[in-house]
């Protein structure tokens, strides 16, 4: 791998590996869970948004002649990994859903606002998080392909469902209990749960 590339992947991976919500957690321990949450989400989405758009930024400088949107796809790729496979955590760490939004909201803004939207619509409809989650991972590499606009690097489509896949696989424990009917919908308390 050229030094460039490595670069990136390391910065990126960096990045999405902030365990935001343990610091929170740590930090705010009296707060309410659910304000945490939201932070959280917030925090998650935009170090993805962060580690795609550095990539970006450095692509010309380490990178050159490689196309933009495949210096992004490879920032997108290693910082959602970084959030879902810690080193901190012992690779132990969240489904990926927010810093995935993050990277494709930087990468692919309207395909990434058309998965928000349909995990909203299906939240809204099931009530399930999970459920909405994985629906709006399924969306985006197909909104991708209809809504980016200019060159569409093979690579670059790719990550895309790489990165759809791997939200989904994290959610191996929730579509067994969706298929089982002992998924628990929203507002009602989950052990099992794994943040976002």
């Amino acid at each position: 791998m050229p030094l460039g590339s490595l670069l990136v992947a390391v910065a990126a991976y960096l990045f999405g590996s902030i365990p935001t919500g343990y610091l929170l957690v740590r930090i705010f321990r009296k707060q309410d869970i659910r304000t945490i949450g939201a932070a959280t989400f917030v925090l998650d989405m935009l170090k993805g948004c962060a580690a795609v758009w550095l990539g970006a930024v450095v692509a010309p400088h380490l990178m050159p002649g490689v196309p933009v949107r495949n210096v992004e796809a490879l920032a997108a790729l290693c910082a959602v990994l970084g959030h879902m496979f810690p080193v901190w955590l012992g690779f132990c760490g969240g489904k990926g859903v927010a810093t995935g939004f993050g990277v494709f909201l930087v990468a692919a803004p309207l395909a990434a606002l058309g998965a928000i939207t349909i995990f909203a619509i299906v939240f809204g409809a099931s009530r399930f998080v999970s459920l909405a989650s994985i629906v709006g991972a399924i969306s985006f590499p197909l909104l991708a392909w209809f809504f980016v606009h200019g060159e569409k690097p093979v690579f670059f489509i790719a990550v895309q469902g790489i990165v759809a896949f791997l939200i989904i696989a994290k959610h191996h424990q929730n579509i067994r209990r969706l298929l089982s009917g002992t998924e628990n919908r929203f507002g009602a308390a989950s052990r099992e749960e794994k943040p976002a």
